[in-house]
């Protein structure tokens, strides 16, 4: 599996000694479109919600006459590239003592990266992208990191029409042509992300068969598996395993996509990008920082980050500073707009108003901590953290 380490700040508060320079991979910018599907899959968890949930779009289409459209809406998340950028860098100077290298990978975009290359402090910034990758009856997203600057664009486009074709049509011999191809640019990163969440909803098995299916036939071409800081112990514990399977090895990857910065970085000797790609995959070595965030309950970590999407930001760029002008919505003739745009008299429903009240409200020190309680994930802890120590 290469030279590959995983260590925890709080069990080793100097495991970045030695190294030259902390990496920030895979995480969000406001330039990063996230789907609003998990809003109607709720229902099909809870089936309660169900008929308040036709209550509220039925009346939404009344009132309006909009009926909430998920698939075609989506939002983003808060920070500017800017800030995003700055957050991330200034965790691994501030606790690590480290200069920062930071990849910013939204979904299927590389805007954040060309914005930031306009200013000094962010001009080596690699152009990187969250690739998704229809894959069988489900799909994946691939870290498409350092992308070269003259053709990052043609490489953007080029992924997306790959992305947009039907899988019944499509040569099934593709993928592995594009993913060959990054693989002869010698200062590409290709990460699998979160290999092992079914994000897609498919089940676990169905999914985890179609993971094996795709490594077997492109894993050569894979650099890493990523140890996704939003996903679970015990799923990562799982990633490090199918890891081993593969010959692969792991590296770290936050997923960032509100405020609090990424959970795990990774340590490296590397002074810049290029040589970072180049200690991965030629040398393939990997050191795996998880960050103090990360022993945090997962569920109370997941709230916080719900809590960050959904916050107003009266500093932030006008546009950008409450919930609603963060998510988008098609409107009566089917332009996707800013929700805030598509209130009535400008006004947010007093039903949603209260709706987003109740979710703040977990927010509160006695409820949050007694949630914190609730939601204490110590023993899947002890058990990853045996297993590593084994």
């Amino acid at each position: 599996m290469g030279n590959t380490s995983i260590s925890y700040l709080w069990r080793e508060p100097k495991a970045a000694e030695g190294f030259k320079t902390g990496v920030s991979l895979h995480s969000h910018t406001n330039q990063s479109k996230e789907t609003l599907d998990f809003i109607a899959e709720m229902s099909q968890d809870w089936p309660w919600l169900m008929p308040i949930m036709r209550w509220a779009e039925d009346r939404s289409a009344e009132k309006t006459g909009i009926r909430p459209q998920y698939t075609k809406s989506y939002w983003t998340p808060p920070l500017t590239p800017k800030l995003a950028f700055d957050l991330e860098e200034q965790q691994i100077q501030n606790l690590l003592q480290l200069p920062g290298l930071v990849s910013l990978s939204d979904h299927d975009d590389i805007n954040a990266p060309m914005l930031l290359r306009s200013l000094n402090s962010a001009r080596h910034i690699p152009v990187s992208l969250e690739w998704t990758v229809p894959f069988g009856p489900t799909a994946f997203h691939l870290g498409v990191h350092n992308l070269p600057s003259a053709t990052g664009t043609a490489w953007q486009e080029r992924l997306a029409e790959f992305t947009a074709l039907p899988i019944a049509g499509r040569d099934p011999k593709l993928l592995t042509q594009i993913l060959a191809e990054l693989d002869e640019i010698p200062g590409v990163l290709t990460i699998f992300n979160h290999p092992l969440w079914d994000l897609y909803r498919v089940g676990g098995d169905k999914h985890g068969v179609s993971v094996n299916e795709f490594l077997a036939i492109n894993g050569q071409y894979i650099h890493a598996l990523e140890l996704n800081g939003l996903r679970t112990w015990k799923e990562n514990a799982a990633v490090t395993v199918l890891a081993g399977k593969w010959n692969q090895i792991t590296i770290s990857g936050g997923d960032r996509h509100g405020i609090e910065p990424n959970a795990n970085v990774n340590l490296t000797n590397a002074t810049s990008f290029t040589e970072f790609v180049h200690e991965v995959r030629r040398e393939r070595i990997s050191h795996t920082l998880f960050m103090p965030q990360y022993r945090e309950p997962w569920k109370h970590r997941i709230l916080q980050g719900t809590l960050d999407a959904i916050r107003d930001y009266p500093h932030f760029p006008e546009g950008m500073r409450t919930w609603d002008e963060r998510v988008f919505h098609p409107d009566s003739n089917g332009i996707v707009r800013p929700l805030s745009t598509l209130w009535k008299d400008n006004v947010v429903p007093r039903v949603v108003t209260g709706a987003m009240n109740v979710v703040r409200m977990m927010e509160a020190r006695p409820v949050a901590r007694g949630l914190k309680m609730a939601w204490s994930d110590a023993g899947e802890m002890r058990a990853a953290l045996a297993e590593l120590d084994a």
